[in-house]
């Protein structure tokens, strides 16, 4: 390594290093929306003084702001507070999908899932199967960056290979596709919850599904695995070179009969499950179809869709414990699921803050008038179409550099931009994809990403001298090459004009009376 590459990383980590000082004084995100929401307090009072008016798109009438600190505002702020916390849509979403996958979680089968799909892909394929699993571990988050990352470091040393490379492909597909998948996952239900809220801005009964980013995150997920096995194999893994430390070498743990049994059970509930899923929405006579149309769209099918991923995840992974006995029993069936939810502690502190914040957002009406104000102005500078698309991307993933949580940055985005850009043609499913680009590009190279901890702490495994400027420089390709490539698929995505999902079209009209 040459003393240029050597000084142009140093100056890297050291900003780098800044970025994680700056992070780590920020608020804990549930004070922050605190904060947020005290902050839309005092300046619905301030656009209340001067009359900060606009004028809606829909019903041409003009918007004024409401002053929270009056009157009305304090007591609507004290009789709503709970009912912003029960009433908040990502809610009931996240703890519905939750019983499910506790319960896959809880048995092994996730777990088995993992381990059968690295074990059992060929030595050649091996790298892009462990790219591929971390994009499916999106189904239950903390499975992927406890299991398969340093599963990932393991297969490659056991097979002779650099242990970090392994890790950094698992932790590209886990990490930086994030927003990228074969399957729906609790990731989506999160934030068509919060799309809806602020879609509600302009439009009051606007509902967005989970399965509105489909189609574009399934292409992705393709595209993820393919970027991700050639930055290792072609940049990373050479750039590493012979891994010449002294871990104890450890043999991968194959399946016994008992998992392989369970395995092969569970998959034929799950089937059993699509097949019954499917006979109710693509038969014309499907009991799950828009009544009102017999269409697909806006179908109790998709409305309902979360009940749909519970019983995914739930059947098979019911089957797969009472198969290998991880569940014998009520008491055990439940204990998964209890301790699924226990996990969910921390997010629904976060959920009531962050509610109080969202609807205090919406009642000021600051949201509306922010959103016709910021659509005039990027109309003005010209600044639509690709371009607006782009840059809103490139935002989100300079703002995921200095905030973790993905639905604590879309729930601070969400009331601002969907908004704006429906106001400027653009249907919130668009929004929502561009969003989870940048969010998901940018987890590999920043500090402020939860397990960012827990991947040195893996690393240190395999040399103590590994440390975040280590994991920075392997995972910075990635995070360049997944930005410029997923940004390419979206603009072509765009210029074809394809449907990002069910119900999630390109581009919406606003209705005017």
């Amino acid at each position: 390594m040459d003393n240029s590459t050597f000084k142009k990383q140093t100056l890297f980590t050291r900003f780098l290093d800044k970025v994680e000082i700056i992070g780590n004084k920020l608020p804990h995100p549930a004070i922050l929306f605190l904060i947020l929401a005290f902050i839309v307090v005092i300046i619905s009072y301030i656009a209340h003084y001067f009359d900060f008016t606009a004028i809606h798109p829909v019903s041409n009438e003009v918007i004024h702001p409401k002053n929270l600190l009056s009157s009305d505002g304090i007591r609507w702020m004290y009789t709503n507070v709970v009912k912003n916390f029960v009433n908040f849509p990502p809610l009931g979403l996240v703890l519905a999908v939750m019983i499910g996958l506790g319960v896959a979680e809880g048995s092994g089968l996730f777990n088995v899932m993992i381990r059968a799909l690295v074990l059992n892909a060929p030595k050649r394929l091996i790298t892009a199967a462990l790219v591929f699993a971390g994009v499916l571990s999106h189904i239950a988050s903390e499975a992927g960056y406890v299991i398969l990352i340093p599963l990932g470091a393991l297969v490659f040393y056991s097979l002779g290979r650099h242990p970090i490379a392994g890790l950094a492909a698992a932790f590209s597909g886990v990490s930086g596709g994030f927003g990228a998948n074969f399957l729906i996952g609790s990731v989506d239900p999160i934030l068509a919850g919060l799309s809806t809220s602020a879609s509600q801005i302009i439009v009051s009964d606007m509902v967005i599904n989970p399965a509105v980013n489909y189609y574009f995150m399934f292409v992705s997920a393709i595209l993820i695995v393919i970027i991700g096995t050639i930055v290792t194999e072609k940049i990373v893994e050479p750039r590493l070179g012979k891994y010449e430390g002294n871990a104890e070498k450890v043999e991968l743990e194959k399946l016994n009969d008992a998992e392989r049994k369970g395995l092969r059970w569970a998959s034929i509930s799950m089937l059993i499950v699509v097949i019954i899923l499917a006979l109710t929405i693509i038969p014309e006579n499907g009991i799950f179809r828009n009544p009102k149309d017999n269409s697909i769209l806006h179908s109790p099918f998709f409305d309902g869709i979360i009940v749909g991923i519970l019983l995914f995840f739930l059947v098979p992974g019911l089957v797969y414990g009472i198969v290998v006995k991880t569940i014998r029993n009520d008491k055990d069936f439940v204990k998964h699921i209890i301790k699924s939810m226990s996990g969910l502690a921390g997010y629904i502190v976060l959920v009531f803050f962050a509610a109080q914040f969202v609807y205090f957002f919406n009642y000021s009406n600051l949201g509306v008038i922010l959103a016709v104000k910021g659509a005039i102005t990027l109309k003005s500078i010209g600044l639509t179409g690709v371009a607006l698309i782009v840059a809103f991307v490139l935002l989100s993933a300079f703002i995921n550099l200095f905030m973790g949580s993905a639905s604590a940055k879309w729930a601070i985005m969400a009331p601002v931009f969907i908004p704006m850009f429906m106001l400027l043609g653009y249907h919130p499913a668009l929004t929502q994809a561009a969003f989870r680009i940048g969010d998901s590009v940018t987890n590999l190279v920043t500090p402020m990403m939860s397990y960012f901890a827990l991947i040195v702490t893996f690393a240190q495994k395999y040399s103590d001298r590994y440390g975040i400027g280590t994991i920075i420089s392997t995972m910075l390709p990635y995070t360049i090459l997944f930005t410029i490539g997923w940004i390419l698929l979206l603009i072509i995505w765009i210029l074809l004009g394809l449907p990002l999902g069910p119900d999630g079209p390109l581009y919406y009209e606003v209705p005017h009376k």
